[in-house]
């Protein structure tokens, strides 16, 4: 009898168990179907293979690792890394997440705003089976899934990704973690997304194969506009230039002084130059004012002197940086501070004074000892700012007003606006709509040096007659703007050739050259901010620069005619880009190209400056502003 009753007994637990077993398994099932919870499925790899994974606030240590796994580690901004040695993908694809948002159907990696990692959200289109099994993301609290599929399993379609967070090819069958942080908003940790997978095969990255997973990001993006409302377009900039000119003249009646008044009759002239006509070598149409910037310049060259502070320790003050995408900054210091014709000893007779920091070298402090948040970065410079202060007496004179620094670091428009804001700030982000005045600041040109011995090599382009390409486009997914060119552009037109990113080696690099140099118009499409070295580069290899980057100020703005040069279109207007490139009449893409090889010598960097190249253009920009300051006689 007891032995029937634990045989019995022995049944009805299996029974249990196996009912448990079943309970758990549709549960589980439940969980990663609906991903609603805060685990981690792993990769159940088919033709249409389906990438899941999740960064979460549950300790998921234990999970084990995978060679083919994907590791978590530590985020970094993209300018912790400034050694950058191509000009094909100039933004390093890694981030500064200090929080991940986005609830929706479809989810893409797209934009740093304010340093910040973005997730565009947003819902398959209609009747796009392929847009409807693509990435997607939903949040739950204190976690975060991305999920993407492509429809012929893991291949050219990573690359829409930026290259931290990829597929991990055909042969792969799990996504593992090393480790997951917490990386809710209210934590400051720091989140490092790297694939272990190189590909060394690569030529040129197309997209032909994952538009699927690019239209996602298209519909996702018209969701993330920036803030700042609707883009100011390049002829309310014309406007916004002459009032916001006029204002600061206002608002700054400077001390007379000897200085002051040598200011004023320089202003005098300039306003009442001679007109010149019919200048062999400048074309009159590419400046504002021709016989003003023509005055200005040679008063500059004759009575600018400029004070250089000698305050400030290594390697934030002091130390350039001269390779990369940052390189103008660096470039500006070392030569400025090396000059001998505009640099005085004396502050007594300095027009200028110009405080020689590295906005990349400060960017470059965080998280070191004495800097744990950007408000440090902040406080460094305001306690330089007390110091030459408490020192000299000519920053209170003016309130910083006749105080110029030249910083080409994203963040540099936000750690320079509260402490440096009175002075002429010399900046590559000119986001107008992001604090960058028109009227005091000026725009910094981005310069990729791909050599400190011969900053002009490789400048140069062929005949028009020979460039066979209609427009041309190369680079990183950064930001929201270059996966809507890619969706509508790539592969849809033999005369248009829109990639995703090139290869990084030598080949690549030259390939990317010849395309340039190839092509009518050179697209120069934002990135994570407004401002690309691609506008620089057009200028180089003499392809009209096609500016698509809402609220972006063009170097040197209120000297230089832009629109003679290069063409300016919203992004709102790209599905119309070709139609408008083709709509330009012969004979003015032929002026604008010539025009070109004028304006080249205003972006070039000489190892000794040479006259009207871009040391002595950016020189001249400060010195234009400062005179423009005073109160007329």
């Amino acid at each position: 009898m007891d032995f029937c009753f634990k045989g019995l007994c022995a049944v009805k637990i299996k029974q249990l168990l196996c009912i448990i077993v079943i309970a758990i398994a549709v549960l589980v099932f439940s969980q990663t179907t609906s991903l609603d919870g805060n685990y981690l499925p792993s990769l159940s790899h088919t033709n249409g293979g389906i990438l899941t994974f999740m960064v979460s606030s549950t300790n998921l240590s234990n999970i084990p690792k995978s060679d083919n796994a994907y590791n978590i580690h530590e985020v970094f901004s993209n300018a912790n890394t400034p050694d950058l040695d191509d000009e094909v993908s100039s933004e390093k694809d890694t981030y500064n997440v200090t929080s991940l948002t986005g609830v929706g159907d479809i989810i893409a990696l797209t934009e740093i705003e304010e340093g910040n990692l973005k997730l565009v959200t947003a819902k398959p289109v209609k009747g796009d089976t392929d847009a409807a099994r693509n990435i997607n993301s939903r949040a739950s609290a204190g976690s975060h899934h991305i999920k993407s599929s492509n429809q012929t399993g893991f291949g050219p379609s990573n690359q829409l990704l930026p290259r931290d967070l990829k597929f991990i090819g055909q042969e792969s069958r799990s996504i593992g973690l090393s480790d997951v942080i917490n990386t809710s908003p209210t934590h400051d940790d720091k989140v490092h997304l790297e694939t272990q997978r190189t590909n060394k095969d690569n030529e040129l990255l197309q997209a032909g194969s994952y538009m699927s997973n690019l239209s996602t990001m298209v519909a996702g993006a018209s969701g993330f506009r920036k803030r700042g409302g609707k883009p100011i377009s390049i002829s309310q900039m014309n406007s916004l230039l002459l009032k916001n000119s006029a204002s600061m003249m206002a608002m700054r009646p400077l001390l007379s002084s000897t200085r002051e008044k040598e200011l004023q009759h320089a202003k005098l002239e300039i306003k009442n130059a001679p007109i010149i006509r019919n200048v062999p070598e400048v074309h009159a149409s590419l400046f504002r004012n021709y016989s003003m910037f023509r005055r200005s310049y040679e008063l500059m060259e004759r009575m600018l002197k400029v004070y250089v502070y000698r305050e400030g320790e290594k390697p934030i003050f002091h130390q350039p940086h001269l390779r990369g995408i940052y390189a103008s900054e660096g470039w500006f210091m070392k030569l400025m501070e090396g000059n001998r014709q505009f640099v005085v000893r004396d502050p007594k007779k300095a027009h200028l004074f110009y405080i020689p920091f590295s906005s990349l070298k400060l960017r470059n402090a965080l998280h070191e000892p004495n800097f744990s948040s950007q408000k440090d970065l902040e406080n460094h410079l305001k306690n330089y700012v007390d110091t030459v202060a408490r020192r000299y007496r000519f920053w209170n004179r003016t309130k910083g007003a006749d105080h110029f620094v030249v910083a080409c670091h994203d963040w540099a428009l936000r750690f320079t606006r509260k402490n440096l804001g009175n002075c002429i700030r010399v900046l590559c982000n000119s986001n107008i709509a992001r604090g960058f005045n028109i009227g005091k600041d000026v725009s910094l040109p981005v310069t990729y040096i791909r050599s400190g011995e011969n900053p002009r090599k490789d400048i140069g382009g062929i005949h028009p007659s020979q460039r066979t390409i209609l427009a041309f486009f190369a680079g990183g997914m950064h930001g929201f703007v270059r996966p809507i060119l890619l969706q509508y552009w790539n592969n849809k037109e033999p005369d248009m050739k829109i990639f995703g990113p090139m290869p990084r080696d030598i080949d690549g690099k030259a390939r990317y050259r010849e395309f340039m140099r190839s092509s009518r118009y050179c697209i120069c499409a934002k990135g994570y901010e407004v401002h690309t070295p691609r506008v620089v580069e057009s200028i180089y290899y003499e392809c009209v620069p096609v500016i698509i980057s809402d609220n972006y100020v063009p170097p040197f703005f209120d000297i230089l005619n832009w629109e003679m040069f290069a063409l300016f279109i919203l992004e709102k207007d790209i599905p119309n880009l070709r139609s408008i490139l083709l709509s330009i009449p012969e004979d003015k893409y032929m002026m604008m190209q010539q025009r070109l090889k004028i304006v080249q010598q205003y972006f070039v960097w000489h190892k000794i400056p040479e006259k009207y190249d871009l040391f002595h253009m950016i020189l001249h920009s400060v010195w234009y502003k400062r005179v423009f300051q005073v109160k007329s006689l």
